[in-house]
């Protein structure tokens, strides 16, 4: 999509009424929160990860309020910024939630400057539910199999090896662009318009490296038609178990895919840690876990909604200079 169509887009959708931004707070709690339906809003459209999580999560939410729903709503655009700024606008009553993504609620006017609303400013975080684990994937024609191999080639023949992702400013975008950073190296950039175009880009070979999530690339390593080079996480995964941490090479290198639930700012705090707590709640079922670990080879987090607003505020801290540095911009 190009940059006006983009920005187009953008301000048709959050343009009209944007006034009602800095809606009050809230006075007073909502004690015995919910008292009817709420809408979850999702920045993505059906069937995607995020997607999947979110109708996972309404699965059990009737079971722990009482037999109230929760309805998940789909307005995918612009990077997940449509959706945010539809949330933004709304009253802080805990009638509308959205599922939470870096682009939309972290760094998204980083990389749409014309965005209408500031995206760390705008919201009520709640609850940070899931990290979704990243792979650095290779072609199986580069000789390299471990980091430091990588490294050492790619010092070799600068510019000489080129990554594909989902799209400019997509986390597999800024994840890769902080390992060359921090390994001192390059690569050139090709960018495609989703996950599976990347991950189909690799088995081609149209790019010798790509970092999507586990449960994106998986199937092709499985196959044999990527390698697994190594992983995000400091953790690693057993889906992965030959796959080392890149922080083992990198000290310090930890990065994922993370979603939560935010509300609209200006919430109660009260009625945040009731959100906070029905949701910690739906999280911490063991079939919760395993099916976001089966669906994506996710781990819950959960914590405080203080937590995530210092999780929140680490990511903007850690991409904008990646964002600013490397003239990353999708609008």
């Amino acid at each position: 999509m190009s940059t006006k169509l983009l920005r187009r887009h953008v301000l048709a959708a959050v343009g009209a009424g944007f006034g009602l931004l800095a809606a009050p707070s809230i006075a007073r709690a909502q004690s015995g929160w919910p008292d009817r339906p709420i809408r979850l809003m999702v920045p993505f459209g059906a069937g995607g990860a995020i997607d999947t999580l979110s109708r996972t999560v309404a699965s059990k939410f009737a079971e722990v309020t009482g037999g109230q729903t929760l309805v998940v709503e789909n307005r995918p655009g612009a990077g997940g910024t449509i959706c945010g700024a539809a949330v933004a606008r709304e009253r802080p009553d805990g009638l509308t939630l959205m599922m939470a993504d870096v682009g939309a609620n972290a760094i998204g006017k980083e990389l749409i400057p014309s965005l209408p609303y500031d995206p760390p400013t705008a919201f009520t975080p709640i609850i940070h539910l899931v990290n979704l684990p990243a792979v650095l994937m290779a072609h199986p024609s580069v000789t390299a199999t471990t980091i430091q191999q990588v490294i050492d080639q790619a010092k070799a023949r600068p510019d000489g090896f080129t990554y594909s992702s989902a799209g400019n400013g997509n986390g597999s975008h800024l994840f890769m662009a902080l390992f060359l950073k921090e390994a001192g190296i390059r690569m050139v950039h090709v960018p495609y318009r989703s996950g599976a175009e990347m991950v189909t880009s690799l088995m081609r070979g149209d790019a010798q490296f790509g970092f999507p999530t586990v449960s994106s690339g998986i199937g092709q390593i499985r196959a044999g038609n990527a390698r697994a080079i190594a992983v995000g996480n400091a953790a690693g995964t057993p889906l992965l178990p030959d796959a080392p941490a890149i922080s083992t090479v990198l000290p310090g290198f930890e990065v994922a895919v993370w979603h939560g639930i935010v509300a609209p700012a200006g919430m109660d705090a009260g009625l945040a840690r009731e959100i906070n707590q029905v949701f910690g709640r739906i999280a911490a079922m063991p079939d919760i876990k395993q099916r976001i670990f089966d669906a994506q080879a996710g781990t819950v987090v959960g914590g405080t909604p203080a937590d995530f607003a210092g999780h929140i505020a680490r990511e903007v801290a850690r991409w904008t200079p990646i964002i600013r540095e490397g003239g990353i911009a999708t609008g």
